[in-house]
């Protein structure tokens, strides 16, 4: 789809959601020209656009539980919860093969969703490659406080959600004329001030710029969810989101509960496939 943007959010493993969705999506060839995935948003992407279907969900389910996957144990170790050797090289490479070569990034450009530690800024990386860019999808992914900032360039990065957590204005900017996006809230959400500001302005004191960033991430994420709600109006923007605030935890370790919210996405993308068709059209 030319000029058209999919913009997938983050949420953690709300991004089961997400991956339903994608996964309808496949199964109706139905891709887009920019992806722009943010956090869990990023990971799911790379499943959907190497062509495999079910993968996203499956690594999740098979994994979730797993030491290597994510663990107190990780993050003592290695200063990352979702132990990073294990999930941007073991799984991709070795456990659950991610199919690279089924992604063409000429015919569809996929960026990452980043937050320069330094500045506090969004940047957009792109992921040309679903092995050797990899590091732009760990680092969009990479929560504060849990996980170590990942250096790429000589630069510092944590999780995109932080400065840029639906990338609406971005895919206009670069010339999308509408915009497909997956939410993983529900339509009455509205971000609250972050509790934890304390022990992170104590954590990032050395990027005042990041702090700020964090303290004012609320805002950013409710007007632009005012910003959403205009281009809905003004037939420029689809959105496909729960009815209602998923069941489940930011890490989630139930498999069946991740198994649930996929299915409403996928149940989801499929009723409101008519209307996106019309929309696109």
């Amino acid at each position: 789809m030319d000029s058209i943007g999919l913009i997938l959010e983050g949420g953690g493993m709300r991004g089961a959601f997400t991956a339903g969705v994608l996964d309808y999506f496949l199964e109706k060839g139905l891709f887009f020209s920019h992806v722009y995935g943010v956090s869990a948003g990023a990971c799911q992407a790379c499943s959907y656009l190497c062509r495999q279907p079910g993968r996203g969900i499956r690594v999740w389910k098979n994994y979730l539980n797993d030491k290597r996957f994510c663990s107190v144990s990780s993050l003592i170790r290695t200063g990352d919860l979702f132990n990073a050797r294990f999930n941007y090289d073991t799984l991709p490479k070795e456990l659950d093969p991610i199919d690279h070569k089924a992604f063409d990034p000429d015919q569809i450009r996929f960026e990452a969703v980043v937050t320069d530690l330094r500045t506090g800024q969004a940047e957009y990386l792109p992921v040309r490659d679903m092995i050797a860019d990899i590091v732009a999808v760990q680092a969009s992914a990479s929560l504060p406080l849990i996980s170590r900032p990942v250096v790429i360039h000589g630069e510092k990065y944590l999780d995109g959600g932080v400065s840029d957590p639906i990338p609406l204005q971005k895919s206009t900017a670069d010339g999308n004329r509408k915009n497909v996006l997956i939410l993983t809230q529900a339509p009455d959400y509205q971000k609250e001030p972050n509790r934890a500001m304390p022990l992170l302005s104590l954590r990032y004191a050395r990027y005042p710029a990041f702090v700020q960033a964090l303290r004012d991430r609320h805002v950013h994420y409710n007007d632009t969810l005012r910003l959403i709600r205009a281009e809905q109006q003004k037939g420029r923007a689809f959105v496909i989101q729960p009815d209602q605030k998923p069941e489940i935890g930011r890490i989630e370790k139930d498999p069946a509960k991740l198994e649930a919210l996929y299915q409403i996405g996928y149940e989801k993308g499929k009723a409101l496939y008519p209307a996106l068709c019309s929309f696109l059209s």
